[in-house]
């Protein structure tokens, strides 16, 4: 059965999850995780996203996301792609670090947000690692706590549901999170009876498919591969011919920039597609942006391509 597609819903909150390929590490120390924190940063400055809470494990990441007006799927994207090409350098290795898909619920904020928080914030005190939330260094936690500054992190929504007085909502939602200690995994968290892709009851679920049909969809990779082929004097199979060939090359690199900008397909979708590994269609497509970025008339040629997706 094919999976459903994602729902994307401007300022709607959702509960986001990387976990490491094979349940491997992804993180090998404190400068890792610095760097999970920068590519966060950048990611609220470029994309849009608001963090709301986050937990950083050994082998997995839980995230609270507010969306933005951009796509989720294009920032949660580059993040996953920029860090690992971080700890590929930095560990000299290859290959894949996370598994697949990110996955990303969308919850009903009213209902279901402030429990979001607070389990994301007590996952190091389930899982053992630390008795008391406070403790572990790697959650948005301490920073609710007035004991850590994190800029990128926001903070005022929450702490806006336990007082106007910084210093009492810093107090009421401490002892909210500590009362909720006890409670071990919470599959409602993870999707609903109503919808595998919301954390939500009946009614919000049908609220919110009711937005997201009102919503272009995204073109298919199909598509993409067309308007590309067309473009480039190319057959589809050449896409995926080996070699270094500079026109297929390039032809790879603007079906990765129409994938991520049209939020058609992921670059693992498209470096399957076209036999090639990630990290090398992430190097090329980040060439060709430096290089539209330059160059006025790259930038027409793929807006022309990108207007061509779109009326296709």
């Amino acid at each position: 059965m094919a999976r459903k597609p994602r729902l994307h819903i401007p300022g709607a909150l959702y509960h986001v999850i990387l976990r490491g390929n094979a349940q491997g590490d992804i993180f090998f120390g404190p400068e890792d995780r610095d760097a999970f924190y920068h590519l966060l940063a950048e990611g609220v400055r470029r994309f849009g996203y608001r963090v709301h809470a986050f937990c950083l494990m050994t082998n997995h990441v839980h995230l609270a996301l507010q969306a933005g007006d951009e796509s989720l799927s294009r920032g949660m994207q580059n993040l996953g792609f920029r860090y690992t090409r971080h700890v590929n350098a930095a560990r000299k290795r290859v290959g894949r670090l996370f598994e697949g898909r990110y996955k990303a619920f969308l919850v009903d904020q009213e209902s279901y947000g402030l429990d979001l928080v607070r389990y994301l914030h007590l996952n190091p005190v389930r899982s053992g690692m630390v008795r008391d939330a406070a403790d572990y260094p790697w959650s948005g936690h301490r920073a609710y706590l007035g004991r850590e500054a994190l800029a990128w992190l926001t903070t005022d929504w929450v702490l806006g549901q336990f007082g106007s007085s910084l210093g009492v909502a810093r107090r009421r939602y401490a002892r909210f999170v500590a009362d909720g200690t006890g409670q071990g995994h919470r599959d409602d968290l993870y999707g609903g009876k109503h919808d595998p892709r919301v954390v939500g009851e009946e009614d919000f679920v049908a609220r919110s498919v009711l937005v997201e049909i009102g919503r272009p969809r995204p073109p298919s990779l199909a598509t993409l591969v067309r308007v590309v082929c067309k473009d480039s004097a190319l057959r589809p199979t050449q896409l995926s011919a080996p070699g270094r060939t500079r026109a297929p090359a390039r032809a790879r690199a603007a079906l990765a920039w129409l994938g991520v900008r049209s939020t058609a397909a992921t670059l693992v979708e498209i470096a399957a597609m076209t036999g090639r590994d990630a990290s090398t269609l992430s190097h090329g497509l980040a060439a060709l942006a430096a290089e539209a970025e330059r160059e006025p008339e790259t930038k027409a040629w793929l807006e022309k391509l990108l207007d061509a997706v779109v009326q296709a």
